[in-house]
């Protein structure tokens, strides 16, 4: 097993990805794949140092095509984070990345945004966000919005209507 979780949250990586998520679903180490971060090192030490004690790796959507192979292969059990919809579609839809036994995709927080749809507390998303959730659930995950495990407002089928599905 090497993925464990799948995760699109706006901030990447925080205290609740490590704190609250790492107790709930195990993992020795946190891949973010966001290129804004991956390029600025001052984002990237900061990212890694909130994930503590876990193996942390930042990369840009390139660098993850190249060794998704090898990420899927590894013994070590990795949360798999991007900053925004748009990327995990094109990771779980395009590239077909199918990472391990993981069969929901956990949405965190969407900051809101001119002509973002609200859905929840701090998560708001636009059309083409919807889009790409809606892309997701068709190639087989399930999309759940929840910020903790312990707050769910709901699998991306109560929302879909609201961005035209």
């Amino acid at each position: 097993m090497t993925i464990t979780f799948v995760r699109i949250d706006d901030r990447i990586i925080h205290g609740l990805i490590t704190t609250r998520w790492g107790k709930e679903v195990p993992s020795d180490g946190i891949i973010a794949v966001n290129d804004k971060a991956a390029n600025n090192p001052i984002l990237r030490e900061a990212y890694s140092a909130a994930a503590e004690d876990k193996k942390t790796f930042v990369w840009t959507m390139d660098h993850f095509n190249q060794v998704k192979d090898k990420v899927l292969s590894s013994k070590t059990r990795y949360f798999l984070i991007t900053k925004n919809p748009l990327d995990m579609k094109t990771i779980l839809v395009d590239w077909k990345f199918k990472p391990s036994d993981v069969k929901t995709v956990n949405v965190g927080p969407g900051n809101d945004r001119q002509g973002s749809i609200k859905l929840g507390d701090n998560q708001s998303f636009t059309q083409e966000e919807g889009d790409a959730f809606e892309a997701i659930e068709k190639a087989g995950y399930k999309v759940e919005f929840a910020l903790l495990p312990d707050q769910h407002i709901g699998e991306w089928s109560r929302f879909k209507s609201r961005f035209g599905y």
